[in-house]
């Protein structure tokens, strides 16, 4: 399966408009973006994403209660997540894998960076 279409989810306007830009104009994605959990639960099923970029800290709805909701949904169960996080100590980075992450991306992150570094771990699935 390859990596086209990108459901990202972040709350902070600046980061998601700085991650969308690389994105698309760097890594060559379409990217539906959402400012929250609950519009990506509605999203979701029309996105028909390959991935899942999820913040973790968000207001309402954090990161972690909008994966565990997107795993109920049909058109989500299986649809790969990357998390993209400031909380980045082992215990955190533990609780996302057991939720079942592909990946976790630091923040502050490189823009520059971010659509490889998406790629990485995305290539790194199926070894």
């Amino acid at each position: 399966m390859s990596l086209e279409r990108i459901l990202y989810v972040e709350d902070e306007a600046d980061i998601r408009t700085v991650a969308m830009m690389a994105l698309e104009e760097l890594g060559g994605f379409e990217v539906i973006e959402c400012a929250e959990g609950h519009a990506a639960l509605a999203a979701a099923p029309a996105a028909r994403a390959d991935l899942i970029l999820l913040d973790v800290m968000m207001p309402g709805m954090d990161g972690l209660a909008t994966l565990r909701a997107l795993r109920e949904m049909p058109h989500t169960a299986s649809t790969p997540v990357i998390f993209m996080t400031a909380k980045v100590q082992a215990a955190e980075i533990a609780q996302c894998r057991a939720l079942g992450a592909l990946g976790i991306i630091a923040k502050p992150f490189d823009p520059m960076e971010l659509p490889l570094e998406i790629r990485r771990i995305w290539d790194s699935r199926a070894a």
